[in-house]
């Protein structure tokens, strides 16, 4: 699962039998990096990253801990921030079972297809907090205008 490119975004993957959460924030070094310290088995498994938000940062960005999990048991967690507003500058978008076009980190190269295996669902979800500031949103549009 990918969201976003280079420049801001997401991905959850696995790499070397490993899985791996990366998240990068507008592209600044270093990336934020998770990684499983043992091989994911061969057979059926669910995979998950999740974020829980702590506060907020004076750039509006969440902070918190991420974590993800096999089978529903945490493998790996650290301090996380997100980027706030859309990861898809360049009209990339959420893809699963590939990267589409500009990847999110340099762990892997552009497209980066998932072969080995079938994904059987997707599921992306969302907290119950998100805050629009809208007064920002009104001076980004009148910007491109």
């Amino acid at each position: 699962m990918a969201h976003g490119a280079r420049f801001g975004g997401h991905s959850l993957f696995l790499k070397g039998g490993r899985l791996w959460y990366v998240s990068n924030f507008l592209g600044i070094p270093p990336e934020q990096v998770l990684t499983s310290p043992d091989v994911v088995g061969v057979g059926s498994h669910v995979l998950s990253a999740h974020f829980e938000k702590e506060s907020v940062g004076d750039r509006k960005e969440a902070i918190g801990t991420a974590r993800i999990e096999i089978d529903g048991s945490a493998v790996a967690e650290g301090p996380w921030r997100t980027q706030p507003g859309h990861f898809a500058l360049c009209g990339e978008g959420l893809c699963v079972g590939r990267d589409s076009a500009d990847p999110v980190t340099k762990e892997y190269p552009s497209g980066f297809p998932f072969t080995g295996g079938t994904i059987q669902q997707a599921e992306v979800i969302t907290g119950d907090d998100q805050h629009v500031d809208l007064e920002a949103e009104g001076h980004a549009m009148l910007a491109r205008e």
